[in-house]
């Protein structure tokens, strides 16, 4: 049997990156759900929670689009749900009217500290070294 191509190579090595982003995202959405959050909710949550820490207490929406795996429209239709929900408030940036400022509130938070063990150990199981 001929050896395979580097092109081939690397289609399988793209198609096992697939799968396996496909088998965490559908895990952690399985494992959030009952929280009423989705992998990309928890995303932008823990992302929140994690610059709340670097930077202050919020950061700029503009900083989240390329941190994230959704469109800027996408991220911003989240980010609105999320408002709705409760788990975090946006403000507009004085210095720049254009730029809107989120943070997670302190139910988002809590939601956030009460989930980060369970996405955490879905990592562990997906990603870590007795992953598959």
């Amino acid at each position: 049997m001929a050896a395979k191509t580097v092109g081939a190579r690397l289609e399988d090595r793209w198609r096992e990156i697939l799968s396996v982003h496909a088998r965490t995202s559908c895990e952690i959405d399985r494992v959030l759900h009952p929280y009423g959050l989705g992998a990309s909710d928890f995303e932008v949550l823990d992302l929140l929670a994690a610059t709340a820490h670097e930077e202050g207490d919020h950061c700029r929406v503009q900083n989240l689009v390329g941190r994230v795996h959704l469109s800027q429209s996408a991220l911003s239709r989240l980010i609105a749900r999320l408002e709705r929900d409760g788990l975090v408030r946006r403000t507009v940036c004085l210095e720049d009217r254009r730029g809107v400022w989120v943070a997670l509130t302190p139910e988002g938070r809590d939601l956030h500290a009460e989930t980060l063990p369970l996405q955490r150990a879905v990592l562990a199981r997906t990603l870590g070294d007795d992953g598959p």
